[in-house]
């Protein structure tokens, strides 16, 4: 008589995924979510789309828990036992600056886009004010809002500091990618500074994307990087950058897609407008 075959328990099953905080079972989860939202939106855009493929998408995702769930296991990879948040890193960076050194002056301006917790910057409330915003805000705290929505013109010049850790790499087109760069430029005040974060294969196993072609499309929107942390074999690139003129040049090669690399890679990419 022939064995029973147990059914097969998908990798995205949010009951395994949401209560488990094994960092494999997160990063699985964030992958897959990914890998669906950039689906979706393929799937929306194209002429002739396949009405039962968007709808398993959809389902799919709803399955999992949608952007929910992807919080949930972005916060428990900001815990302390992981080696805490993006955070960290800015901040030493602010006050090697000595910009933290703010007696008869006043705070600095921090939009913190992505925020999964209200109190990141809880320890420099002296000399910073931050605002923490999310898509989904998951506390009373954290302004719902999406950050390619803000109006660009009362927000021109407003910031000081805005961070965009991990969130860039969530946008699911390439071009919205470019978009939020030159709005983060256009919202910052004169000298004002930029925080970017992004999961380190996104730079060093890209089919589109370095590093030197990143900096040259920061360039061209008017960025210029203070600094830069990455170690071979991590997980994560951080980097600084002090808003500049922008760069008024060609920018055809920024609107397109290039092969930087050839063979078994991934296809993250940051396109202008």
């Amino acid at each position: 008589m022939p064995k029973t075959r147990k059914k097969k328990t998908p990798v995205t099953n949010t009951d395994k995924a949401t209560s488990s905080s094994n960092p494999h079972s997160s990063r699985t989860v964030i992958r897959r979510f990914h890998v669906l939202l950039k689906k979706q939106q393929q799937l929306k855009l194209a002429p002739s789309t396949d009405a039962q493929e968007l709808r398993d998408v959809e389902r799919e995702i709803e399955e999992m828990g949608g952007l929910a769930v992807y919080q949930r296991m972005s916060s428990v990879g900001q815990g302390n036992d992981r080696g805490g948040g993006s955070e960290k890193v800015l901040i030493q960076w602010l006050i090697d600056m000595g910009l933290q050194k703010r007696e008869g002056k006043r705070k600095l301006k921090l939009l913190e886009v992505g925020a999964l917790k209200p109190d990141n910057y809880g320890m420099c409330t002296s000399w910073i004010d931050t605002t923490p915003m999310d898509l989904r805000s998951r506390h009373p705290s954290i302004l719902e809002q999406d950050f390619l929505l803000m109006d660009e013109d009362e927000n021109r010049g407003r910031w000081d500091i805005i961070s965009l850790s991990l969130v860039v790499n969530f946008v699911p087109d390439v071009k919205d990618r470019g978009r939020m760069l030159c709005l983060a430029h256009a919202m910052l005040a004169p000298e004002g500074l930029l925080f970017l974060a992004l999961p380190l294969p996104c730079m060093e196993n890209s089919r589109y994307l370095s590093f030197d072609k990143l900096q040259s499309l920061m360039t061209v929107i008017g960025f210029i990087e203070v600094q830069l942390k990455w170690k071979k074999g991590g997980k994560m690139a951080y980097w600084l950058y002090r808003k500049g003129e922008r760069d008024h040049g060609p920018l055809d090669e920024f609107r397109k897609k290039t092969v930087c690399r050839q063979g078994d890679r991934n296809n993250f990419a940051i396109l202008l407008p």
